[in-house]
Protein backbone atom coordinates (compact mmCIF):
# COMPACT_ATOMS: atom_id res chain seq x y z
CA UNK A 1 0.00 0.00 0.00
CA UNK A 2 1.43 3.36 -1.05
CA UNK A 3 1.91 6.28 1.25
CA UNK A 4 0.30 9.40 -0.20
CA UNK A 5 1.85 12.82 0.48
CA UNK A 6 0.09 16.04 -0.49
CA UNK A 7 2.74 18.73 -0.97
CA UNK A 8 2.42 22.42 -1.71
CA UNK A 9 3.50 22.81 -5.37
CA UNK A 10 5.66 25.89 -4.76
CA UNK A 11 6.71 25.55 -1.11
CA UNK A 12 6.85 21.82 -0.31
CA UNK A 13 6.77 20.97 3.38
CA UNK A 14 10.33 20.11 4.54
CA UNK A 15 9.05 17.38 6.90
CA UNK A 16 7.38 15.52 4.02
CA UNK A 17 10.39 15.99 1.75
CA UNK A 18 12.58 14.37 4.42
CA UNK A 19 10.12 11.50 4.80
CA UNK A 20 10.00 11.00 1.02
CA UNK A 21 13.79 10.80 0.79
CA UNK A 22 13.87 8.33 3.69
CA UNK A 23 11.46 6.10 1.74
CA UNK A 24 13.74 6.30 -1.31
CA UNK A 25 16.82 5.45 0.73
CA UNK A 26 14.96 2.47 2.15
CA UNK A 27 14.44 1.01 -1.33
CA UNK A 28 11.11 2.59 -2.19
CA UNK A 29 9.77 3.53 -5.61
CA UNK A 30 7.78 6.76 -5.85
CA UNK A 31 5.64 8.65 -8.35
CA UNK A 32 6.38 12.36 -8.26
CA UNK A 33 5.63 15.54 -10.25
CA UNK A 34 8.15 17.21 -12.55
CA UNK A 35 8.10 20.24 -14.83
CA UNK A 36 6.88 17.99 -17.67
CA UNK A 37 4.76 15.09 -16.36
CA UNK A 38 4.74 12.68 -13.46
CA UNK A 39 7.73 10.35 -13.22
CA UNK A 40 8.77 7.20 -11.38
CA UNK A 41 11.84 7.55 -9.20
CA UNK A 42 14.14 5.56 -6.93
CA UNK A 43 17.52 5.73 -5.25
CA UNK A 44 20.48 5.66 -7.65
CA UNK A 45 22.14 2.73 -5.88
CA UNK A 46 19.11 0.46 -5.64
CA UNK A 47 19.05 -2.19 -8.40
CA UNK A 48 15.89 -3.85 -7.07
CA UNK A 49 13.93 -0.57 -7.22
CA UNK A 50 15.34 0.08 -10.70
CA UNK A 51 14.13 -3.34 -11.86
CA UNK A 52 10.68 -2.63 -10.42
CA UNK A 53 10.43 0.59 -12.43
CA UNK A 54 11.32 -1.31 -15.61
CA UNK A 55 8.62 -3.86 -14.75
CA UNK A 56 5.97 -1.16 -14.21
CA UNK A 57 6.88 0.46 -17.53
CA UNK A 58 7.47 -2.91 -19.28
CA UNK A 59 10.70 -1.73 -20.91
CA UNK A 60 14.01 -3.53 -21.43
CA UNK A 61 17.59 -2.52 -20.65
CA UNK A 62 17.87 -0.53 -23.89
CA UNK A 63 15.44 2.07 -22.56
CA UNK A 64 17.39 4.86 -20.89
CA UNK A 65 16.78 5.82 -17.31
CA UNK A 66 17.30 9.50 -16.53
CA UNK A 67 19.53 10.84 -13.80
CA UNK A 68 17.79 13.92 -12.43
CA UNK A 69 20.52 16.28 -11.25
CA UNK A 70 20.47 19.41 -9.12
CA UNK A 71 22.65 21.44 -11.45
CA UNK A 72 25.16 21.43 -14.28
CA UNK A 73 28.11 20.60 -12.02
CA UNK A 74 26.39 17.40 -10.95
CA UNK A 75 25.79 16.44 -14.59
CA UNK A 76 29.51 16.81 -15.30
CA UNK A 77 30.29 14.23 -12.60
CA UNK A 78 28.20 11.57 -14.32
CA UNK A 79 28.65 12.49 -18.00
CA UNK A 80 31.57 13.32 -20.25
CA UNK A 81 30.92 16.89 -21.37
CA UNK A 82 33.05 18.78 -23.91
CA UNK A 83 33.02 22.55 -24.42
CA UNK A 84 30.32 22.53 -27.09
CA UNK A 85 28.06 20.27 -25.03
CA UNK A 86 28.68 22.37 -21.92
CA UNK A 87 27.53 25.56 -23.66
CA UNK A 88 24.35 23.86 -24.86
CA UNK A 89 23.65 22.46 -21.40
CA UNK A 90 24.36 25.75 -19.66
CA UNK A 91 21.99 27.63 -21.96
CA UNK A 92 19.15 25.10 -21.63
CA UNK A 93 19.18 23.92 -18.01
CA UNK A 94 17.18 23.77 -15.89
CA UNK A 95 14.29 22.87 -18.17
CA UNK A 96 12.19 20.19 -19.81
CA UNK A 97 15.00 18.41 -21.65
CA UNK A 98 16.67 15.05 -21.22
CA UNK A 99 20.17 14.85 -22.71
CA UNK A 100 21.88 11.65 -23.83
CA UNK A 101 25.60 11.83 -23.03
CA UNK A 102 28.57 9.51 -22.64
CA UNK A 103 28.63 8.14 -19.10
CA UNK A 104 31.62 8.54 -16.79
CA UNK A 105 32.95 5.81 -14.52
CA UNK A 106 30.74 7.22 -11.76
CA UNK A 107 27.72 5.68 -13.49
CA UNK A 108 27.12 1.98 -12.72
CA UNK A 109 27.06 -0.20 -15.83
CA UNK A 110 23.49 -1.31 -15.06
CA UNK A 111 22.32 2.29 -15.63
CA UNK A 112 24.00 2.71 -18.99
CA UNK A 113 22.71 1.76 -22.43
CA UNK A 114 24.13 -1.77 -22.87
CA UNK A 115 25.75 -1.11 -26.27
CA UNK A 116 26.58 2.60 -26.18
CA UNK A 117 27.63 3.34 -22.57
CA UNK A 118 25.39 6.39 -22.56
CA UNK A 119 23.06 7.81 -19.94
CA UNK A 120 20.17 10.25 -19.94
CA UNK A 121 20.50 13.29 -17.68
CA UNK A 122 18.40 16.34 -16.90
CA UNK A 123 18.09 19.29 -14.54
CA UNK A 124 14.38 19.71 -13.76
CA UNK A 125 12.55 22.95 -13.10
CA UNK A 126 10.00 22.02 -10.44
CA UNK A 127 10.13 23.07 -6.76
CA UNK A 128 9.25 19.62 -5.43
CA UNK A 129 11.73 17.76 -7.62
CA UNK A 130 14.48 20.22 -6.72
CA UNK A 131 13.63 19.95 -3.00
CA UNK A 132 13.84 16.15 -3.21
CA UNK A 133 17.21 16.35 -4.98
CA UNK A 134 18.57 18.82 -2.44
CA UNK A 135 17.55 16.62 0.49
CA UNK A 136 18.84 13.49 -1.27
CA UNK A 137 22.20 15.08 -2.04
CA UNK A 138 22.70 13.07 -5.22
CA UNK A 139 20.90 12.39 -8.52
CA UNK A 140 17.53 10.67 -8.56
CA UNK A 141 17.06 7.73 -10.92
CA UNK A 142 13.85 8.36 -12.87
CA UNK A 143 11.69 7.43 -15.83
CA UNK A 144 8.59 9.10 -17.29
CA UNK A 145 5.41 7.61 -15.83
CA UNK A 146 3.68 6.37 -18.95
CA UNK A 147 2.05 2.98 -18.53
CA UNK A 148 1.94 0.19 -21.15
CA UNK A 149 -0.86 0.85 -23.62
CA UNK A 150 -1.16 4.54 -22.73
CA UNK A 151 -0.28 7.22 -25.26
CA UNK A 152 0.44 9.99 -22.73
CA UNK A 153 2.24 10.17 -19.39
CA UNK A 154 0.17 10.20 -16.23
CA UNK A 155 -0.44 13.64 -14.75
CA UNK A 156 -2.94 13.24 -11.87
CA UNK A 157 -1.84 11.75 -8.55
CA UNK A 158 -5.27 10.30 -7.79
CA UNK A 159 -5.22 8.37 -11.08
CA UNK A 160 -1.76 7.09 -10.25
CA UNK A 161 -3.00 5.89 -6.86
CA UNK A 162 -5.91 4.09 -8.50
CA UNK A 163 -3.68 2.22 -10.95
CA UNK A 164 -0.40 1.77 -9.09
CA UNK A 165 -1.11 1.93 -5.37
CA UNK A 166 0.03 -1.64 -4.74
CA UNK A 167 3.25 -1.28 -6.76
CA UNK A 168 4.66 1.91 -5.22
CA UNK A 169 5.82 2.92 -1.76
CA UNK A 170 5.01 6.62 -2.23
CA UNK A 171 2.84 8.89 -4.38
CA UNK A 172 3.55 12.61 -4.17
CA UNK A 173 0.55 14.80 -4.99
CA UNK A 174 1.21 18.43 -5.87
CA UNK A 175 -1.69 18.93 -8.23
CA UNK A 176 -1.90 18.09 -11.90
CA UNK A 177 1.19 18.14 -14.11
CA UNK A 178 1.34 18.50 -17.86
CA UNK A 179 1.03 15.51 -20.17
CA UNK A 180 4.06 16.19 -22.35
CA UNK A 181 7.30 14.37 -21.49
CA UNK A 182 10.68 16.02 -21.85
CA UNK A 183 12.30 16.60 -25.21
CA UNK A 184 15.13 14.06 -25.53
CA UNK A 185 18.27 15.16 -27.38
CA UNK A 186 21.33 13.02 -28.05
CA UNK A 187 24.49 15.11 -27.70
CA UNK A 188 26.96 12.29 -28.37
CA UNK A 189 27.25 13.09 -32.10
CA UNK A 190 28.83 16.00 -33.96
CA UNK A 191 25.40 17.65 -34.12
CA UNK A 192 22.45 17.32 -31.70
CA UNK A 193 20.10 14.46 -32.65
CA UNK A 194 16.42 14.58 -31.75
CA UNK A 195 15.25 11.37 -30.05
CA UNK A 196 11.82 12.46 -28.80
CA UNK A 197 9.75 15.61 -29.29
CA UNK A 198 8.41 16.88 -25.98
CA UNK A 199 7.96 20.01 -23.94
CA UNK A 200 11.39 21.56 -24.52
CA UNK A 201 11.77 23.81 -27.59
CA UNK A 202 13.87 22.55 -30.50
CA UNK A 203 15.17 25.89 -31.78
CA UNK A 204 18.15 26.19 -29.36
CA UNK A 205 19.58 23.02 -30.89
CA UNK A 206 18.94 23.85 -34.53
CA UNK A 207 16.25 21.17 -34.70
CA UNK A 208 13.25 23.05 -36.06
Amino acid sequence: MSQYFTLHPDNPQPRLIKQAVAILRDGGVMAFPTDSSYALGCHLGDKSAQDRIRAIREVDDKHHFTLMCRDLSEISRYAQVNNVQFRLLKANTPGSYTFILEATREVPKRLQHPKRNTIGLRVPLHPITLALLEELGEPLLSMTLILPGDELPMHEAEDIRERLEKRLELIVDAGACGVEPTTVIDLTHAEPVLIRVGLGALQPFGLN
